[in-house]
């Protein structure tokens, strides 16, 4: 992860990064170097399922928190959000041309994307067609499955 590339977050998602931060370094990195030190003490290393499973968990532990530093080191947090246009950290409410039907998406960055909770990546075809729009615009979208228009109804 050596890009430069800023990550756009909110307080919130800056804030729930951090805390598993905090639970990798002070909970599970502890864990695991207990789990080592117990693994070592049974003997023979080359045959021992234990000390392969916790030197196992301890990398996937550091290249998390590896992962989390960069994302904190690189985080862009989204304060400010003008109401007059779509941008990071809006709520929007868009209709469905189509079949009329509205539907409610907060945008966010790529790392905080949550599609189940309306949580839509700002580099979602959605959101990259809304973006910069304001109420009452009609955009098409262009989508893995076909085009399609909305129409921008709220901006929150």
């Amino acid at each position: 992860m050596s890009s430069t590339k800023e990550i756009y977050l909110t307080a919130e998602g800056l804030e729930e990064i951090k805390k598993e931060l905090d639970v990798l370094k002070l909970e599970k990195r502890p864990e695991i170097i207990q789990a080592l030190k117990d693994a070592r003490a049974l003997g023979d290393l080359s045959e021992n399922a234990e000390y392969d499973a916790a030197r196992n968990d301890q990398a996937q532990v550091e290249a998390r928190i590896q992962e989390l530093e960069q994302m904190v080191e690189k985080a862009v947090v989204i304060t400010e959000v003008s109401k007059d246009v779509v941008s990071i950290g809006n709520r929007v409410t868009i209709e469905y041309v189509d079949d009329e039907e509205c539907e409610e998406y907060t945008i966010v960055g790529s790392k905080e994307a949550d599609p189940f909770a309306n949580k839509i990546s700002n580099e979602s075809p959605l959101a990259k067609a809304i973006m910069g729009m304001s109420v009452g615009s009609t955009v098409s979208v262009d989508s893995e499955n076909g085009k399609y228009q909305v129409r921008i109804v709220q901006i929150a």
